[in-house]
C-alpha cells in the first residue's frame, strides 16, 4: 500500500557529501528539520562511498521540529519548498524564518 500526501519538497541541497545528495537534489524519501530550536537537517547526514541510487525520488519535508519557524504549522512545514545548505558550520534549512 502506498500513501500519497502533499508535503513541501526539498528544492535544493548544496551538501554534496551527503549520501542522499546527487547533483544538488536530495533523494531521501523525506527529511526532518530541527531539534526544537535550530533549523538543522535532522535526517541522518552521512558520507558513504556511494550516493543514493534511486534518483527518481525527490525528498519532501516529513516533519519540522523548529517551533519558532514561521513556516511551522503543527510540526509540519507550510513553505512551498525548502533549500538545505551550510549556515556557518551547520547544515540547515535555509528557508527557515523566525
Amino acid at each position: 500500500m502506498k500513501i500519497t500526501i502533499d508535503i513541501p519538497m526539498v528544492n535544493k541541497c548544496s551538501i554534496g557529501d551527503c549520501a542522499y545528495n546527487v547533483k544538488d537534489k536530495c533523494h531521501a524519501k523525506a527529511i526532518t528539520i530541527g531539534d526544537g530550536v535550530h533549523p538543522g537537517c535532522d535526517t541522518s547526514f552521512f558520507m558513504p562511498p556511494n550516493h543514493a541510487k534511486d534518483t527518481n525520488i525527490i525528498a519532501g519535508v516529513g516533519a519540522c521540529k523548529v517551533t519558532g519557524c514561521n513556516f511551522n504549522s503543527d510540526f509540519e512545514c507550510s513553505a512551498s519548498s525548502i533549500d538545505v545548505g551550510k549556515s556557518g558550520d551547520d547544515i540547515n534549512c535555509l528557508t527557515y524564518r523566525a
